[in-house]
């Protein structure tokens, strides 16, 4: 279990050396800033909480107090006098502070350490702080044991080369004031070393002795981060409940057209169908006569002294007479002048009937349309009309 816990402890070094090494940091400070910038004062007020740092200088017995970026000293408290006056004295220079966004630099005088300029390669920025450890006794009078210490890269060189600042003081002067410090409920964040009037930027204290600052709002504001990340899954998931809700809608609809139209396309086709048999009874009746009329026409042409035993249409537009008349060829003139027949002609022969001596004949005939605006002819005798069609219309039926 040891080994495994080195092990992550290991790589999870390895990737913050990568971190720090690359322009991640920077590029993402960068952006923060914009993007604060870029917000309304009231909102960043809001929603940011920015550190408040003062600055503790030690002279000899006195101790300085004076906030970052100010040159007024807040206070000056003798580090003789009783522990109770000491810290009333710090806390009324630092009265108006949120204790969760005070932060307390120790910044030495530039007497009270060791700067030391160094070029290293430009590999070394991912962990600098190894590379000058193993520099310490060659650059400086100390062992890396004895200093605390804190590097920053003053510039990049054209050839690829880091101009590196090394930062170093003794433990054996720095501990005594950072327990002095403790005892006067003031420990510190940084410790650093003043360039004039400004710091240098670095942080000499150790990362385990920092201490850790808990914001009594993160806790809460995680939890509504948490919560307005819920709310905007659920509202994405809830559109996406809608969308699909709406989408079967639509299918059921379309589908439900669909069975219409399936039905409609039937129903036309039905339709079609059947307006084509009518359509095609319709030619067929144009095409050919009524029976009625081709039977009153035939009645009309018959003389009266013949008679029909038989009259058959069919459905092909075939018509078939049979019957007796004293001179049967007289009949195909009068049939071929008929507008309802054509290609009239005798089947078989003639042959007369002993009984009453007429010639009993069987004809057949086609149909065919009448002329537009054409009207059967008048029989001439009115015996044509009365006698010879009475005898046709009886035998016809």
């Amino acid at each position: 279990m040891n080994e495994l816990t080195q092990l992550w402890q290991r790589q999870g070094e390895r990737v913050r050396r990568a971190w720090r090494g690359s322009s991640l940091p920077a590029f993402f400070a960068w952006w923060g800033r914009e993007l604060a910038a870029s917000l309304p004062s009231r909102w960043t007020a809001m929603w940011t909480r920015k550190a408040s740092w003062y600055w503790l200088m030690l002279d000899g017995d006195a101790l300085s107090v004076r906030r970052a970026g100010a040159d007024a000293v807040l206070a000056t408290i003798d580090l003789t006098e009783a522990d109770t006056l000491q810290r009333s004295a710090l806390h009324d220079a630092l009265a108006g502070v949120e204790p969760a966004d005070l932060r307390l630099a120790l910044c030495l005088a530039p007497h009270q350490v060791l700067r030391r300029t160094l070029l290293l390669p430009a590999a070394a920025r991912g962990d600098l702080a190894r590379v000058l450890g193993y520099e310490m006794d060659r650059q400086t009078p100390f062992r890396l044991a004895d200093v605390a210490y804190a590097a920053r890269v003053v510039r990049r060189l054209d050839d690829g080369r880091l101009q590196v600042e090394l930062v170093a003081t003794p433990k054996a002067r720095l501990t005594p004031w950072l327990q002095q410090l403790a005892a006067l409920d003031a420990p510190v964040d940084a410790v650093d070393a003043l360039d004039g009037d400004a710091r240098l930027g670095v942080n000499m204290l150790a990362v385990s002795a920092r201490p850790e600052h808990k914001h009594p709002r993160r806790r809460l504001n995680a939890i509504l981060a948490a919560v307005a990340v819920l709310l905007v899954v659920l509202a994405m998931g809830q559109w996406l409940h809608n969308r699909r809700v709406v989408l079967a809608t639509m299918q059921d609809q379309v589908d439900a057209l669909q069975t219409q139209a399936h039905r409609v396309r039937v129903l036309r086709h039905e339709l079609v169908e059947r307006m084509g048999a009518s359509g095609f009874l319709a030619r067929q009746r144009a095409s050919q006569p009524s029976a009625v009329d081709v039977l009153a026409d035939i009645t009309r042409r018959l003389p009266h002294d013949s008679y029909l035993q038989h009259l058959g249409v069919s459905t092909s537009g075939g018509v078939s007479l049979q019957g007796e008349s004293p001179q049967a060829t007289h009949l195909l003139k009068l049939m071929a002048a008929s507008p309802y027949l054509s290609d009239p002609g005798f089947q078989g022969s003639i042959q007369t009937d002993p009984n009453t001596g007429k010639e009993r004949f069987y004809m057949t005939a086609n149909l065919r349309t009448p002329p537009a605006g054409s009207t059967p002819a008048k029989a001439a005798p009115a015996r044509a009309a009365t006698t010879g069609g009475a005898h046709a219309q009886t035998h016809a039926r």
